[in-house]
């Protein structure tokens, strides 16, 4: 694996005066408040981005919360449900229409009979948002849906970002969808 790990100081984003921000997971920091943020960069297929986040999944000790369109892979599935397991709070948002697929149905099925809430969009097709949310510390986005072919043959990006700041903004971000009844319900197998 490609360590594509970069981490950000104070000093060196104050070097770039043409660069007085720094972009990282829809949240913009000033150079002053980026110090200490970790920002760990994984591509599919070469990097095997899914391991990372089953890896992640491992490590996590008070909740998980993940939004994406496809979860089809037995090894985040197992991962997931370990975790509700070991009595984390794990929480899954996805796409409704997704869930007529039955790789993705079965998925679905293992992680309700493990006892994980599982929310759907109520506006099909539009579940675009591929993100992982850990205690307050991690959380991971980019293109890659937790499938197997995003993990092993698809182009895909992952960014891991270790900051409590940027995590905290991502949590609050899944909680309003989760919270929101109009957008969002949850799911009922057929």
């Amino acid at each position: 694996m490609i360590d594509r790990r970069v981490r950000t100081s104070t000093s060196m984003l104050k070097s770039f005066s043409l660069i007085p921000w720094l972009f990282c997971t829809s949240v913009l920091l000033s150079a002053e408040q980026a110090g200490g943020v970790t920002v760990e960069i994984y591509y599919s297929p070469e990097d095997a981005p899914l391991d990372r986040v089953v890896t992640l999944y491992g490590q996590a000790r008070r909740y998980i919360y993940v939004s994406v369109y496809g979860l089809t892979s037995p090894r985040a599935v197992e991962a997931l449900v370990a975790a509700k397991k070991r009595g984390l709070d794990v929480r899954l948002i996805t796409d409704q229409e997704r869930t007529q697929e039955i790789k993705q149905r079965s998925a679905l099925h293992t992680l309700r009979l493990a006892g994980i809430p599982i929310r759907v969009n109520q506006h099909d097709g539009l579940m675009h948002l591929k993100q992982v949310v850990i205690d307050d510390e991690v959380n991971a986005s980019g293109s890659m849906n937790h499938t197997t072919s995003g993990n092993r043959y698809n182009d895909e990006r992952l960014d891991v970002v270790t900051d409590r700041a940027i995590t905290v903004k991502a949590r609050e971000k899944f909680l309003a969808m989760w919270s929101d009844a109009e957008r969002y319900r949850p799911w009922v197998e057929d």
